[in-house]
């Protein structure tokens, strides 16, 4: 790949070099073998073709040069400028990378995000619009064991309020309302276990065969269990609270016995 050191104009490398070692024009036109003339075009720009790389060659050892610096920068000047800019571009989102990678090894990444550079950063490498600032996690109160009766006091849209001893994190959960609680017994085995935490959300639907934290009307229980809509011969409409461990029997209640049923958006494994 061209080197950024390609990118100086041909012409102002030989001539900086050429005075920096005190020779004349005659002096590297001899040392190079190519007529003095030819020389003062190319330190000039006014030359109509790039030389050609056997008298660059020749150039760079007389004036102790790197070899292929001069034969680089000729190539960089004959290069469309089109792919000039692709090549800055490019350049750009290399040193932006690099200096992403510094930015948060020495902040972090909540602290390299709150400075704005983050966002910069990550636009320039690719290539597009500057990010916009994501929503903030929700912190979702857990309510209580999902199984042990009911876990705690319901708002009026019928969810728990948010009081709660303990907080999980969601990542990629924005309901405000969502909710967690801890699965106690073992009826939901073995997708759900005992200690593991299922975050529920409030603004999810509930199709047939989601697993769903269901509240019950008349006696204030509340369950995890999978939910299937079943109408009977006289048009009645059940609810079915269907148990994933087949040990245990799955439950029918009628649909106006059911005060809330909310979704599991995802559930926190106990280790």
């Amino acid at each position: 790949m061209t080197t950024v050191a390609a990118r100086e104009a041909l012409g102002t490398l030989v001539r900086t070099r050429r005075q920096a070692l005190g020779l004349t024009l005659q002096q590297l036109a001899e040392a190079s073998r190519c007529a003095k003339s030819y020389l003062s075009t190319i330190e000039n720009g006014r030359r109509p073709n790039p030389p050609s790389d056997a008298v660059l060659m020749r150039l760079e050892r007389a004036l102790g040069l790197a070899e292929g610096r001069l034969v680089n920068a000729a190539r960089w000047e004959a290069t469309p400028e089109s792919v000039r800019a692709e090549f800055a571009s490019l350049q750009s989102r290399d040193e932006a990378a690099r200096r992403l990678a510094s930015l948060l090894q020495s902040r972090g990444l909540d602290r390299a995000f709150a400075s704005g550079e983050l966002s910069s950063l990550v636009a320039t490498i690719g290539g597009g619009a500057e990010l916009e600032a994501a929503p903030a996690p929700v912190r979702v109160p857990v309510i209580n064991q999902v199984a042990a009766g009911y876990p705690a006091e319901f708002t009026d849209l019928g969810y728990p309020a948010r009081v709660a001893d303990e907080w999980v994190q969601t990542p990629d959960l924005r309901d405000p309302d969502a909710f967690a609680a801890r699965v106690v017994g073992d009826s939901m085995a073995p997708r759900y276990t005992a200690g593991d935490i299922v975050v529920f959300s409030p603004e999810r639907d509930t199709p047939p065969g989601c697993d769903c934290f269901v509240r019950l009307e008349r006696d204030s229980e509340s369950t995890f269990k999978r939910v299937f809509f079943e109408t009977d011969e006289r048009g009645d409409e059940w609810i079915r609270l269907q148990p994933l461990n087949d040990a245990y029997p799955a439950k029918r209640v009628r649909r106006e016995d059911v005060a809330g049923m909310y979704a599991a958006a995802y559930v926190v494994k106990e280790v």
